[in-house]
């Protein structure tokens, strides 16, 4: 499956996309939200995104991609460093289908987002 790594920290973007590929995934990874948003062409099937980060913010990015009919069903996972109950009503508020804090367990993260690929699977096969 393709998963879309945003995140402005490079230790990060590069620890995750070697654990995703572990995981039999392919990787697109961008740096912020106006670079992800650059990449849907690219077709993922699900988001890593993080709130802060340069240019266009994690949340903006979310809100836009619930919003437009093409990128709406995708999951997005907020992964971020922010663990304040406020935080994570809004991100849920914008969109968001999951959200994890860092620093984060990869054996978790590769299973949240195995569960949620598989739903998502499911539920485009069923349309």
């Amino acid at each position: 499956m393709k998963i879309l790594v945003v995140e402005d920290e490079a230790n990060i973007r590069h620890i995750l996309k070697y654990n995703l590929e572990l995981d039999g995934h392919s990787v697109i990874l961008a740096e912020n939200g106006e670079e992800a948003l650059a990449k849907m062409d690219e077709s993922p099937e699900l988001i890593l995104l993080d709130i802060m980060m340069p240019v266009m913010n994690g949340l903006e990015a979310c809100k836009i991609l619930k919003n437009d009919p093409e990128t709406k069903d995708i999951p997005i996972f907020m992964l971020t460093a922010k663990s304040q109950i406020n935080d994570i009503e809004e991100a849920f508020r914008v969109g968001a289908d999951d959200y994890l804090t860092k620093p984060f367990d990869p054996d978790a993260l590769s299973s949240r987002i195995e569960a949620k690929l598989e739903n998502y699977r499911k539920s485009r096969f069923d349309d």
